[in-house]
């Protein structure tokens, strides 16, 4: 009897035990459950985290190391490209033929490019599209102390680029002062470094260059005799082939709320917390510093009809558009109404 009771006392002590033991596995069991679900809370916070940056549009720009790129620019390093909903890809090439070549190839969405180019190409039969202006410059430098105005400049000798804006710029300033490209003799120099060095030795009288080798030439003792600014010409602009602006319309508008965006940062910041990137990004050398003057710089805005106008006539004039293309066929309204 004794030891019944005896067997009995081990059995309730072992069932206590193993209720003791489940109960404790199940209670495990609860508080992981509990803590998988902070957990996935934590998880799914940080995999909703991630959805949304995989599900900010990238917009691939294909632009050129200047002053018209510096608000693209701020706008992704600021992180207000992402605020809108889209991811810039900022790609900077060292001339307009490697932009040319990566544009064409797909590997870019949008590119800064200019009048001209967008003539040249409809004329090869690419449907690209005009979506705004962008704040670009060409100044027009001398270094001969005989040259005072640009009219001084009938029977000397100009460096530029043929058949580009910098061929149509030349042409405007000269319309603008009475004279015409044949009263000019043209040197035709695609590099814009060389074109500052040839003018610093005195090799020609006058040359069409962009920042940062206008401050550069200013250093140097040349002088401003005209600007696009000053002359009130624009051929700046951002395009986008049709099938982009089709496939990718909010991420675009997004960009131009990111760039409007990185303006207002600028207006209302002092240079010195941005200057070092207008540095790094344009090409200025560290030693002129002091002297570079940023743009004031505006919100995004669609191109003037009238630029466009005269820019593709001055490009049939010299036979490099042929078709009859009017400027509203360029011109997109994904952002603005034309």
């Amino acid at each position: 009897m004794k030891l019944e009771t005896t067997k009995r006392t081990i059995m309730l002590l072992a069932l206590v035990l193993i209720v003791s033991i489940v109960g404790a596995a199940c209670g495990s069991r609860a508080a992981n459950t509990t803590n998988t679900g902070e957990g996935s809370g934590t998880s799914a916070a940080a995999g909703s985290a991630n959805d949304q940056a995989e599900e900010l549009a990238e917009l691939t720009l294909g632009l050129l190391p200047s002053i018209d790129a510096i608000p693209f620019i701020i706008a992704h390093e600021q992180g207000f490209d992402q605020k809108h909903g889209v991811l810039l890809d900022i790609e900077t090439f060292k001339s307009a033929k490697d932009r040319d070549v990566a544009f064409q190839a797909g590997k870019v969405d949008g590119i800064s490019a200019d009048l001209v180019a967008i003539s040249i190409y409809n004329e090869a039969g690419l449907d690209v599209k005009i979506t705004s202006t962008t704040f670009g410059e060409f100044d027009l430098l001398t270094g001969n102390s005989e040259i005072q105005d640009v009219k001084d400049l009938k029977g000397k000798t100009v460096i530029l680029s043929k058949n580009t804006s910098t061929q149509y710029t030349v042409a405007m300033m000269l319309k603008q002062a009475g004279l015409t490209e044949q009263d000019i003799r043209i040197t035709e120099v695609p590099q814009i470094p060389t074109r500052l060095e040839l003018l610093k030795n005195n090799k020609a009288d006058a040359a069409i260059l962009p920042e940062p080798f206008v401050t550069m030439g200013q250093a140097a003792g040349l002088r401003i005799l005209s600007s696009t600014h000053q002359a009130n010409i624009n051929p700046f602009v951002l395009a986008f082939p049709q099938s982009a602006i089709d496939a990718k319309a909010e991420a675009i508008r997004a960009m131009y709320a990111a760039y409007d965006e990185a303006v207002a940062y600028m207006q209302s910041h002092d240079k010195a917390d941005y200057i070092d990137l207008v540095i790094e990004e344009v090409g200025y050398p560290e030693t002129l510093k002091e002297q570079i003057e940023v743009p004031a710089y505006i919100p995004a805005n669609q191109v003037d009809v009238k630029e466009v106008e005269a820019a593709f006539a001055w490009a049939r004039e010299q036979g490099l558009l042929t078709k009859d293309i009017a400027p509203e066929e360029v011109i997109s309204d994904v952002q603005f109404k034309k």
